[in-house]
């Protein structure tokens, strides 16, 4: 057996097209078999000395009839990053379904008498992760229309549907403040149409003079995040060396350094401690806008059974999420539909009834789901264990699936620069047969780069690939591209060159461009 990650046949081997298909477990006769020129290029690509000392999986398969292709390490459970996303959003589109909406409501137990509501209002989220400022401005307009102008009580929020833990498994502690680890809420907000709910946009902008503080604002504005300010503006052309950061536990955060005058706007985003008040407090804002007084305070708590509905916002569909979720590798969508997926399946909005949601459809498709361990929903754990094979069984078994088609779009698309099109590929494989052809989802933490997905090759042969690498020092991800672009150039007809991957870089920028790897999207924020 040569070193090429060949598996031994029988002594009766198919081939096909002069792909050689192979299997795992063959008798004790067994020949070896000469590798096809797809294998052989496959094979010098991972022979490239960034995986020396790593791990990588890769396993290409015939997407009509599973037949394997090349297989390295294929069984072997690898840390995959946000490739678990693969798993969350087909469980999600066959558990809750493409028509699925989430909701946020507005309910009451007292009476309404002269335009004044006599007790509390109640603000009941049931997990929607993209609703908007908008929504509840929506939903205080309902509260006007209806006729009530004052609260006597106060505005409660109740988050209750999901349970009360709010980082997952592992995630470390250091991540906390950023994006892509907020806390998952049954009620909460986002503050663009980027959809990272739970997070709230610092704007920034130079003062008006050398030395004065740096201009700061909320997005959206709200009374949650408390902004202590040390930041100035520094001279023209001078280093920006603004920070935006929330300390630990708090929501008070702490904006530091200097902006260069004449620089323009400035956006991050920073993470909501308890989001469910964060949205109470925009909520209650918006009430006020639309002349409804409220006489008590913010607080959270369970909305009483006998409660009536006063209005109701509803999200997009299921469906309609894959797009924004995939497309940008939203973590916080993945752990949203996991906990929908326990409250809808299991009566139960946790992790653990989730996941258990997951891991069955998982297996239900086929899937040896004794191989594999999923911690989470996003793959920010590092904890999560799954195998090149389970991906790509979870590919093949979507194609089959009625949603199969609004999910696959929702993938990212090589080489496609529209940033809803070719999402967190949009840069990779451009001006190649791989660019608007490969279909694939993209995953990211540090030591850690995968690529799994669909891509058809010159003759029309449509493949499933899953290709994960942890333990890395000198990131692999041109190798990954030249993968991509080796099986779309694919043919039979006549001998195709060599794919050559990019020389490593010296310093690799991370896809959210916080530090040198990517700790959980795969995607730069260029917003």
């Amino acid at each position: 057996m040569s070193g090429r990650g060949l598996m031994a046949l029988t002594a009766v081997v198919a081939a096909t097209a002069g792909l050689v298909g192979q299997s795992a477990g063959a008798p004790a006769a067994v020949q070896q078999v000469q590798a096809t020129g797809l294998q052989q290029q496959l094979d010098t690509l991972l022979a490239d000395p960034r995986f020396q000392g790593s791990q990588v999986g890769l396993l290409v398969r015939d997407a009509t009839t599973g037949e394997t292709l090349y297989d390295r390490n294929g069984g072997t459970r690898l840390v995959p990053a946000s490739n678990t996303k693969l798993f969350t959003s087909t469980a999600a589109m066959h558990t809750l379904g493409a028509g699925y909406r989430f909701h946020t409501d507005v309910l009451a137990t007292a009476p309404v008498k002269g335009g004044k509501l006599r007790g509390d209002l109640y603000l009941k989220g049931f997990g929607d992760p993209t609703a908007l400022e908008s929504d509840y401005v929506a939903l205080a307009k309902q509260i006007a229309k209806a006729g009530i102008e004052r609260v006597d009580g106060n505005v409660i929020a109740d988050d209750t549907y999901f349970d009360h833990v709010r980082l997952g498994d592992s995630w470390a502690w250091d991540d906390e403040p950023f994006y892509y680890s907020a806390q998952i809420s049954a009620l909460t907000l986002a503050p663009n149409t980027d959809y990272d709910s739970g997070t709230a946009i610092v704007e920034s902008r130079p003062g008006a003079t050398v030395g004065a503080p740096v201009k700061l604002n909320l997005v959206p504005a709200n009374g949650v995040l408390k902004l202590i300010n040390t930041a100035t503006t520094g001279a023209a052309g001078s280093a920006n060396t603004l920070s935006i950061e929330r300390d630990h536990g708090t929501n008070v955060v702490r904006v530091t350094g200097s902006v260069p005058a004449g620089a323009t706007v400035g956006q991050e985003w920073v993470t909501v401690w308890e989001p469910a008040l964060y949205a109470a407090d925009v909520f209650r804002r918006a009430l006020k806008a639309e002349g409804v007084r409220v006489d008590g305070s913010t607080r959270e708590a369970a909305t009483p059974a006998t409660a009536r509905q006063l209005a109701r916002d509803e999200s997009m569909t299921v469906g309609e999420l894959m797009t924004p979720f995939l497309k940008l590798s939203n973590n916080m969508h993945a752990e949203t539909l996991v906990k929908a997926m326990g409250a809808v399946a299991k009566a139960d909005g946790s992790w653990p009834a989730g996941l258990g949601v997951v891991t069955a459809y998982a297996k239900s498709v086929g899937v040896d789901t004794a191989t594999i361990r999923l911690s989470d929903g996003s793959g920010l754990s590092r904890k999560v264990n799954v195998t090149p094979k389970s991906v790509t069984d979870i590919l093949l078994a979507a194609e089959k699936e009625p949603w199969f088609q609004q999910w696959y779009d929702a993938l990212p698309i090589a080489g496609n620069p529209d940033r809803f099109t070719g999402g967190t590929l949009r840069s990779r494989m451009a001006n190649t047969p791989a660019a608007n052809n490969l279909h694939g989802k993209t995953g990211s933490l540090t030591g850690v780069t995968a690529l799994s997905g669909y891509v058809t090759t010159k003759d029309g042969r449509k493949l499933v690939f899953s290709m994960i690498t942890d333990n890395y020092l000198t990131s692999p991800r041109s190798v990954e591209d030249a993968v991509g672009v080796t099986l779309a150039s694919w043919t039979d007809q006549a001998p195709v060159a060599a794919i050559k991957p990019a020389p490593a870089a010296k310093a690799q920028l991370t896809d959210d461009g916080t530090g040198p790897e990517d700790p959980g999207n795969d995607w730069i924020k260029d917003r």
